[in-house]
C-alpha cells in the first residue's frame, strides 16, 4: 500500500480558516455578528475578511509576520482571527488589562509589524509605543484604529483606520495557501500568575483539531447564539471565534461584561452558550434587580480558568445557567479536559451535584493521554483521590512551543509529555481534580495543602463572595494558610467567623492562621488569582509560636511593608 498517491485531492493541510469558507458557502444568510445595533451574516463576514486580508498584503505583511491586536470583544477582533491568517500572518490578540509596559514587551518581544488599536484603549497604546522606541530602542509598528463600528467616533492615531482596510480591500481575495499544517497561526502570552508572561505559539493544525474536539466535546449543535463574555485574547476565545463559524451560528459581541450586557443579550437575542471564568458568574450572581431578567431556556456555560468553588456552580444552575467545568491552560490552546456530567448525578443532592462538577475527566478529542505523575519518579500515581502528583499532557492540541524561550520548553516538554506545573489527584471513578498550581502549594509540616481546597470551604460561608490563599511563614510549621476574603458589602464578618467556619469544615492543619479582608483581589485579565502579589502580603505577617494557637494574634512583621503591598494589590486589581 506504500505506492498509493498522496496529493491535493486526498491531502489538504488542516486550518480553522476552512470553516469560515464553508459558513459563507453553507449558512451564507444567517447571522453571523450582531453588536449593539450592527449586524453581519456569514457571506458578509467572510467578505470582510477577504477584504481585510488583502489590505494586509498590500501592507507589505507576508507569511509569518506578526500582528498585534488590543481590543475588547468587538466584530473587528473577530474577524482579525480569520483574515490576519488568511494573509499568511500570525495574530496577536494582546490581553486589554495589561499596564502600557507590558504591552510595548508583547511589541518588542513579538517583533509586530502592525499594531491594530481598538479607540478605547488609544492613551495605553500611546504610551506602549513610546516605551517601545524610547525605552527598547524598536522601530514602531504600523498602527491601525478601530473604531467603533455602531457608533463612530472619529478617533485616529495615524493614516489607517480598520474599516478603511476593510472598505479599500479586494472582497475576491484568494486565501494564501496553507503549504503546513504546522505553520503558526496564532501568537498568546500567557497571563503571568506564576511567572513572567511567555509567548505560546498555536500551529493551524492543533488550533483546527482543538475547535473540533470542544464543539464535540461540549456538543454543541447547529446555529448556537455564542455571548461573547469570555475575552477573544484568551487562548483565542477557547477557539470559539473560530468554532462559532463551524457551526453557522451567531456571534453576540458585547464590549463590556456586566451583569446588565450579560442579562439584556440573553433575553434580547436568546443566548444558548457563553463561556467564562468563575469571577463572571460571580458578577451574573450579584446583578441589581434591575439588571436581572429570567433566564427562560438553561443558557450553556463552559467554565474554566480557575476551579470554581462548589457553592458558586450550586448557585449559577439554580439562577438558570447550565455549567460545564473545563480545566486548561495557554498552553493546550485553552480547555484540556472537561467533566462529563452523569445522569446518576441528577438523584444527588444541589452540594453534591455542584461538588462533583468541580472536577473533570474526559480530555478533549485530540489529547492523546492524561495522567498525573509523581514528582520522584514521573510514575502514575494511583487512583485513590488522595495522592498528588503533576498533571501531564500530550497530544494534538498541545503549544508548538514558547517563542524564543528554549530553556522554557526544555522544562515543560518531557519525555514525550507536557508538565502542565498543577497539581492533581485522581479519583477511582477515574476523575481527574485539579488541587493547585505546583507553586501555590502550602506545605505546613510536611504535609500538602492545597489553597483550593482552603478557598472552596470558605466559599461555603453564605458572606463571603470571594477568597483567595496563600502561604504565610510559621515558626514551627514552616508554612500556614493566609487567606484573603471578600465579604458581602451587607454582612459584617469578622476573622474569627471564617476561623470557626473552616475549623466546622476543614481538618486543623488546614484551618488558615490569618484572615485579611480586602475589597479587590490582583487579577490577570482571564480572571485569575495573581497569588504571587497575595504572597508577598502574607509574608509581611508572622506568627509565633507562643500564639500560634490563637490564630486572630497575628502580628505584622513590618506594618508600613504592608501597607505598601496592599496598595499595589489594589492597584495590580484595578488593571
Amino acid at each position: 500500500m506504500d505506492n498509493l498517491p498522496k496529493c491535493g485531492a486526498n491531502y489538504v493541510p488542516l486550518t480553522p480558516l476552512t470553516f469560515l469558507t464553508r459558513a459563507s458557502n453553507s449558512y451564507a444568510n444567517r447571522t453571523s455578528i450582531i453588536y449593539a445595533n450592527v449586524r453581519f451574516n456569514w457571506r458578509e463576514t467572510h467578505e470582510r475578511c477577504c477584504r481585510l486580508a488583502s489590505s494586509l498584503r498590500s501592507l507589505n505583511i507576508v507569511k509569518n509576520d506578526v500582528v498585534s491586536v488590543l481590543a475588547p470583544n468587538v466584530p473587528a477582533m473577530l474577524e482579525m482571527h480569520f483574515a490576519v491568517p488568511m494573509a499568511g500572518a500570525v495574530l496577536n490578540a494582546i490581553n486589554t488589562r495589561l499596564d502600557a509596559r507590558n504591552v510595548a514587551l508583547i511589541l518588542k518581544h513579538s517583533e509586530a509589524k502592525i499594531f491594530f488599536i481598538d479607540y478605547e484603549y488609544i492613551d495605553k497604546a500611546k504610551k506602549a509605543i513610546e516605551i517601545l522606541m524610547s525605552d527598547f530602542q524598536m522601530p514602531m509598528p504600523l498602527v491601525v484604529v478601530i473604531d467603533d463600528l455602531d457608533s463612530p467616533t472619529g478617533i485616529r492615531l495615524g493614516e489607517l483606520e480598520y474599516e478603511q482596510l476593510v472598505f479599500q480591500g479586494n472582497p475576491k481575495y484568494v486565501l494564501e495557501n496553507i503549504d503546513d499544517e504546522w505553520d503558526p497561526i496564532t501568537l498568546s502570552y500567557t497571563s503571568g500568575t506564576t511567572s513572567e508572561p511567555k509567548g505560546v505559539v498555536y500551529s493551524h493544525r492543533g488550533a483546527f483539531l482543538s475547535t473540533l474536539s470542544l464543539i464535540l466535546g461540549w456538543e454543541m449543535g447547529t446555529e448556537p447564539v455564542y455571548l461573547w463574555s469570555l475575552p477573544m485574547f484568551h487562548c483565542n476565545g477557547w477557539t470559539f471565534t473560530w468554532g462559532i463559524a463551524a457551526r453557522g451560528g451567531t456571534n453576540v459581541c458585547i464590549r463590556n461584561t456586566t451583569a446588565q450586557e450579560i442579562y439584556s443579550n440573553i433575553a434580547l437575542h436568546k443566548v444558548t452558550h457563553m463561556c467564562a471564568a468563575p469571577i463572571v458568574l460571580n458578577i451574573i450572581l450579584e446583578a441589581k434587580p434591575h439588571e436581572q431578567c429570567q433566564i427562560m431556556t438553561p443558557v450553556q456555560v463552559l467554565v474554566g480558568g480557575a476551579p470554581p468553588p462548589a457553592p458558586l456552580l450550586e448557585k449559577i444552575e439554580r439562577v438558570g445557567f447550565h455549567v460545564v467545568h473545563a480545566y486548561g491552560l495557554t498552553e493546550a490552546t485553552g480547555p484540556a479536559l472537561v467533566c462529563e456530567f452523569q445522569a446518576k448525578w441528577n438523584k444527588l443532592p444541589w452540594e453534591e451535584q455542584a461538588r462533583l462538577k468541580a472536577r473533570q475527566r474526559l480530555g478533549i478529542l485530540t489529547l492523546a493521554d492524561v495522567d498525573v505523575k509523581n514528582f520522584k519518579n514521573m510514575e502514575s500515581v494511583p487512583r485513590d483521590g488522595k495522592t498528588t502528583g503533576e498533571i501531564c499532557l500530550r497530544g494534538s492540541s498541545i503549544m508548538k512551543g514558547y517563542l524564543k524561550n528554549e530553556k522554557a520548553n526544555s522544562q515543560v516538554f518531557k519525555n514525550g509529555w507536557f508538565f502542565t506545573g498543577d497539581m492533581g489527584v485522581i479519583h477511582p471513578d477515574g476523575y481527574l481534580e485539579i488541587k493547585d498550581r505546583c507553586k501555590d502549594v502550602i506545605i505546613s509540616g510536611g504535609e500538602n495543602i492545597s489553597s483550593v481546597e482552603v478557598e472552596s470551604a470558605i466559599m461555603k460561608h453564605p458572606y463571603v463572595v470571594e477568597a483567595s490563599v496563600v502561604a504565610m511563614p510559621h515558626p514551627r510549621w514552616g508554612e500556614s494558610p493566609c487567606a484573603f476574603v471578600i465579604s458581602r458589602k451587607d454582612s459584617n464578618l469578622k476573622e474569627s467567623d471564617i476561623i470557626a467556619h473552616c475549623r466546622k469544615n476543614l481538618p486543623g492543619f488546614m484551618v488558615p492562621k490569618k484572615v485579611q479582608f480586602v475589597e479587590e483581589l490582583p487579577k490577570t485579565g482571564t480572571g485569575k488569582v495573581q497569588k504571587n502579589h497575595l504572597r508577598a502580603v502574607a509574608k509581611t505577617f508572622v506568627v509565633s509560636d507562643q500564639t500560634s494557637k490563637k490564630p486572630n494574634q497575628v502580628k505584622r512583621e513590618n506594618p508600613r511593608a504592608y501597607d505598601q503591598s496592599q496598595e499595589q494589590i489594589l492597584a495590580l486589581s484595578r488593571l
